[in-house]
């Protein structure tokens, strides 16, 4: 491989991908930073958030998604126990328990409330528009 690979997006598909776009502003104070009307029958915004972009759009014509199964807390790990993507993570700097707080006082619901998953590492997960995981990590 001659080439250099680089993270470009993760892509989501949304119910509302205006209102699932307004949410990330909220809820995590990302910027949306591309609006398009119609691409290819539906509206598609692009939000950064964390050093990242997610891609958001709506539903085109024809297509059925599929509503995801909810993350579930197992013995030792959380998991949507499906194939395919599962979440994707942030690492939060300070004191992850607090934010979540913050996070509940505006309406956010824990799919797995902060818990210790190893010494000095406190995870959780939050439940985000349309089915999406994210898992939010503290590390000492």
């Amino acid at each position: 491989m001659n080439g250099v690979l680089g993270f470009d997006h993760v892509h989501l598909i949304s119910r509302d991908a205006r209102a699932a776009a307004q949410w990330y502003c909220d809820m995590f104070g990302a910027e949306v930073t591309r609006v398009q009307e119609d691409l290819r029958g539906a509206p598609q915004l692009d939000v950064q958030v964390g050093g990242m972009t997610l891609v958001i759009r709506g539903r085109r014509p024809g297509e059925q998604p599929a509503t995801t199964r909810p993350m579930q807390h197992f013995e030792g790990f959380s998991s949507h126990e499906e194939w395919g993507t599962d979440h994707f993570g942030f690492t939060y700097r300070g004191d992850l328990r607090a934010f979540c707080d913050e996070l509940g006082s505006k309406g956010v619901r824990m799919a797995v409330e902060p818990w210790e998953f190893k010494p000095g590492m406190v995870l959780c997960y939050v439940a985000a528009p349309d089915g999406v995981s994210i898992e939010l990590i503290q590390e000492a």
